[in-house]
């Protein structure tokens, strides 16, 4: 009997509430502190707080955790348990404990809170970590398991604690091509007019309309 009646809970826990802004899975914390552009997709067990927005067709991973000044552009996807944060304990001043047992909290006047920029296009891997103000370009890929604390150029590969890149996706022409198209930017019928693009190897050919 337990059995099913898990069954059942786990069958409406996870049916997916849909607006037109967001489908949402299972249970999050702090969805409210989110902007959504439109056609997200937020599963289970994600955590929220502080300032987030998210682009357009920009999909989370389970169990992400996302605190602080976030803003992550339009069309990204983000691996299960990648977390981000734009806030660190004071760590010039005599202690790094921040919460209401000592002195009722108000050290935490002293902690540091920068912003994270995420570009479009952009795919973070399962278990990526980004702290700090960093900034990430457009079409940028972080590898699982990564520890980024720098900005990451746009369509760079990177990977490692602390994540170095490890290469360029494109060629530089390639590169410029793309950030001058701005397919993100597009609208549905728009973009069916350019959709052959999508589908080219550009690692063997010299230009995007080759």
């Amino acid at each position: 009997m337990r059995g099913f009646i898990r069954k059942v809970l786990y069958y409406f826990l996870n049916t997916p509430k849909v607006s037109d802004k967001v489908s949402l899975s299972g249970y999050s914390r702090g969805v409210q502190n989110i902007t959504f552009g439109g056609a997200n997709k937020v599963p289970d067990r994600c955590n929220f707080s502080g300032k987030v927005s998210l682009g357009f067709g920009t999909t989370l991973g389970y169990n992400n955790f996302l605190h602080g000044n976030i803003q992550i552009g339009k069309y990204c996807q983000l691996g299960a348990d990648v977390a981000i944060h734009t806030t660190n304990h004071p760590i010039h001043y005599m202690s790094t404990y921040i919460n209401k047992n000592l002195f009722d909290g108000e050290l935490s006047q002293l902690k540091e809170v920068k912003k994270v920029v995420i570009g479009h296009d952009v795919w973070i891997g399962h278990n990526a970590i980004i702290v700090g103000e960093v900034t990430i370009g457009n079409g940028a890929i972080i590898a699982s398991g990564s520890v980024v604390t720098k900005d990451v150029a746009p369509y760079s590969i990177v990977g490692g604690v602390p994540a170095k890149e490890l290469k360029k996706r494109f060629s530089e022409t390639i590169i410029q091509e793309i950030e001058a198209l701005q397919w993100w930017n597009l609208s549905t019928t728009e973009l069916e007019k350019i959709k052959p693009l999508f589908f080219k190897d550009l690692n063997t050919i010299d230009s995007l309309y080759d």
